[in-house]
């Protein structure tokens, strides 16, 4: 009897282990839409992409699309990020989030790297963004927020 419960006790918890881990950091994985704000909440940028964990921190980042013209950033541009699970708590999800955009390559528009930080809170990141390049008017910073689409 004691083995039967031993059995029983080991099965749930591998059970609980492969559902905690998996699903919670693929939260992070589909299409979002983001939304950046000047310093002065003024938009300033709006772009559309999918991201998807790699399980291990890493977040692949693909179909970036800017919603908005922007000389900052060419056809071709580039992004990874990141993605650290904090936990679920009554079903919320939440975790730390950033993602760096860079400039295509040839440089057409200058050297330009958009800086996202922020914080997952279920189907919501918000955080702030910093902006760098060598492009006039490459520059700058503010808030930001992405949803899941």
């Amino acid at each position: 009897m004691k083995l039967l419960g031993s059995i029983f006790l080991l099965t749930m918890a591998f059970l609980l282990i492969g559902c905690g881990t998996s699903s919670n950091n693929n939260v992070i994985n589909g299409n979002w839409t983001a939304s950046l704000t000047d310093s002065s909440g003024a938009p300033a940028f709006g772009f559309n992409t999918t991201l998807q964990s790699n399980g291990s921190g890493g977040v692949t980042v693909s179909n970036l699309t800017f919603t908005t013209a922007n000389p900052c950033f060419a056809s071709g541009s580039t992004a990874t990020g990141g993605f650290t699970l904090s936990g679920t708590t009554n079903g919320v999800t939440t975790g730390g989030f950033q993602m760096t955009i860079q400039s295509g390559s040839p440089v057409v528009s200058g050297s330009n790297a958009l800086a996202l930080q922020g914080t997952l809170n279920n189907n919501t990141v918000s955080g702030t963004w910093t902006l760098t390049g060598t492009s006039p008017g490459c520059s700058g910073s503010g808030s930001f927020t992405m949803n899941k689409v």
